[in-house]
């Protein structure tokens, strides 16, 4: 399959979960997280959900972070540059949807991107061996390409990998780990 051709299928396949299904499997997704040895990282990046895209619920992956006192790092999109501005989420952060249904800070203390330890990447789709369909616009391989050697990139699906490769080039990045429901798949780590 294409990339297109698979982005249509998970996103079909998204948005034929219903919402108890979506905060099951959101929750399930953060358990499985728990069993990763990752918690002794200090700065983690996390995208915050896009409802409109059923996307794997973040909000208990926060009070996760939160619980561990983690410095956690939310960003706000660019869809011009295609780039991402981070910034560290605070009690004071104040959150917008933008015109794209993502929530974003509207301002605050800018984090560069080599500051981070481990970044949970949104995925449509993700093969065995770490490669992923995003929403095609290439945000996360840019950004994660400026982060520093070693930062742990983790996926979140609520569907299983794909049987056969993700098409992909040179300028994408594959994933440390990708975290379902069911289980946790480890690429090259």
């Amino acid at each position: 399959m294409t990339k297109k051709e698979l982005r249509q299928k998970y996103k079909y396949l998204r948005q034929e979960l219903s919402i108890e299904e979506i905060e099951d499997m959101s929750l399930a997704i953060a358990n499985r997280l728990l069993t990763l040895d990752i918690w002794n990282n200090i700065y983690f990046h996390l995208f915050l959900t896009m409802e409109s895209q059923k996307e794997v619920h973040t909000d208990v992956i926060l009070n996760i972070l939160a619980g561990k006192d983690k410095e956690v790092i939310v960003s706000r999109s660019d869809f011009t540059s295609c780039m991402m501005v981070h910034y560290l989420l605070t009690d004071n952060t104040k959150l917008v949807l933008s015109e794209y249904g993502i929530p974003e800070p509207v301002e605050g203390i800018e984090v560069p991107s080599n500051k981070m330890d481990v970044v949970f990447v949104p995925l449509l789709g993700f093969d065995a061996r770490g490669h992923r369909v995003g929403y095609g616009k290439g945000f996360y391989d840019r950004f994660l390409t400026g982060c520093k050697p070693g930062v742990i990139k983790i996926g979140l699906s609520f569907f299983e990998a794909e049987p056969d490769a993700i098409p992909h080039n040179d300028t994408d990045v594959a994933l440390d780990y990708c975290v379902t429901p069911e289980r946790v798949y480890r690429f090259g780590v």
